[in-house]
């Protein structure tokens, strides 16, 4: 915009010095033409032989001269003028020409006059400078009527062209900003027939997005197909090392082998089926079931589970829930899931006597918030920690695969819902805020 507005007021400068130039040269081709017309003039009024000869012509050539566009005058030295048709007379502030006749009368408008002795008087010749008032008009209207329509056409055409393209930046930057969070689903518009850099620019955009989504899908999908197949064979695992802890007789240390085994393997079931299950939840079957959902009801249920288990791992579970419903729309199971992975990791993340604390806001758009008073995670790994089986370092040595964020982002991306994590002082903050239901 500010750019445009730039560009326009160049424009009127240019265009006015333009404008003023070609007027200024061409009054003075207008002015030089005037007096080049007095000197030719005064040249013949100087050929003649004597003042009485003189007189005779300015008398000839004043008959056929129109006073508003040609005055003459030949004046002795006392003053008296014994030819043509105006006179000069002194006063005060400068001269005027006067028009003889009966009654003379001042001359009307401006002319260029031209004096030279001859003979022994004043000869005078003038020439209407009406001409140069008719250009100074014309240009004037050219200006008015012509420059400022355009100056003002081309201002609006640049303002309501840099609005355009900064609604189709703006429009840009927010599709960026979407890639960049994840939202491999965004796209820039592409108005059909246009050829703009910025069109080209959204075209490229877009297949960048389009092949990177592509490739999200056929890992998700990849990663999908590894569990499904490897589900059946990691189960068959688990049967063999039951039956081997069942065999009599079998030695104490087969035995710890085999229980290492079983819990193994049910670390590595429970992937899967974490797995499969955001799969499942990113092809969008469960949303066929939604229905309408107390979510204060079910976060108070998902609390009272969870309340036990926190007391006994020496945490407190606080909660702030409204005393009515909360309805949402949404699938009942997987919004208790939602919240009890939620719980789960701030019970694996927090120390021994800290609080940790659940509130839900009504409103427009009602708000799940979980806080903490763990380690947080740092700003920079809050995006990473969404993906799948990905860890923070000091995470490593904990219980867990990985997947539990991931499918709370899976089940929030189900519902419409906006998954945000803030690092506080100390500790983390999740929040989930839904679309309210239509109820």
């Amino acid at each position: 915009m500010r750019q445009s507005l730039w560009l326009s007021l160049l424009f009127l400068l240019t265009s006015a010095l333009s404008l003023g130039i070609t007027y200024y040269v061409a009054k003075s081709a207008q002015q030089s033409a005037i007096e080049e017309s007095l000197i030719q003039d005064m040249a013949g009024f100087q050929a003649t032989p004597s003042a009485s000869a003189l007189a005779v012509l300015v008398r000839a050539q004043t008959s056929e001269s129109d006073p508003k566009k040609r005055l003459l005058s030949y004046r002795l030295p006392n003053g008296r003028v014994i030819a043509g048709n105006s006179a000069v007379t002194q006063q005060e502030a400068g001269f005027r020409l006067v028009v003889l006749g009966p009654e003379p009368t001042p001359v009307q408008g401006p002319f260029l006059l031209l004096s030279r002795h001859i003979h022994g008087g004043l000869m005078t010749v003038a020439e209407s400078a009406d001409p140069l008032e008719k250009l100074q008009e014309t240009f004037l209207r050219v200006f008015l009527f012509s420059l400022l329509p355009a100056i003002a056409i081309a201002v609006l055409g640049g303002v309501l062209l840099a609005r355009r393209s900064a609604r189709r930046l703006t429009e840009l930057e927010q599709v960026l900003a979407r890639l960049t969070t994840g939202d491999l689903t965004a796209r820039a518009s592409t108005p059909v027939g246009a050829t703009d850099d910025l069109n080209r620019i959204s075209t490229s955009v877009n297949r960048m997005a389009e092949a990177q989504e592509n490739s999200m899908m056929a890992l998700k999908q990849v990663s999908a197909d590894i569990a499904h197949d490897l589900k059946s064979p990691i189960q068959r695992v688990s049967v063999h090392a039951e039956r081997l802890q069942a065999i009599p007789g079998l030695p104490a240390e087969a035995k710890e082998i085999a229980a290492k085994t079983l819990a193994e393997t049910k670390g590595i079931d429970q992937t899967f089926q974490s797995l499969l299950q955001i799969a499942q939840i990113e092809g969008g079957s469960p949303a066929a079931r939604f229905q309408t959902v107390d979510l204060a009801d079910t976060a108070r249920t998902i609390a009272e589970i969870y309340e036990p288990a926190a007391e006994e791992e020496g945490r407190r579970l606080q909660l702030d829930l409204p005393e009515g419903p909360v309805f949402v729309r949404g699938d009942k199971t997987l919004i208790g899931q939602l919240l009890a992975n939620l719980l789960e990791n701030a019970l694996r993340h927090t120390p021994r006597g800290s609080d940790i604390h659940l509130s839900l806001l009504g409103g427009r758009q009602p708000q799940l918030i979980l806080r903490d008073h763990g380690s947080g995670i740092p700003q920079k790994e809050q995006v990473n920690v969404l993906r799948r089986l990905y860890r923070l370092e000091r995470s490593r040595s904990t219980p867990g695969s990985g997947l539990g964020l991931s499918l709370v982002q899976a089940i929030a991306d189900l519902h419409r819902a906006d998954l945000t994590l803030r690092t506080v002082e100390p500790g983390l903050e999740v929040q989930v805020s839904f679309p309210k239901a239509d109820v």
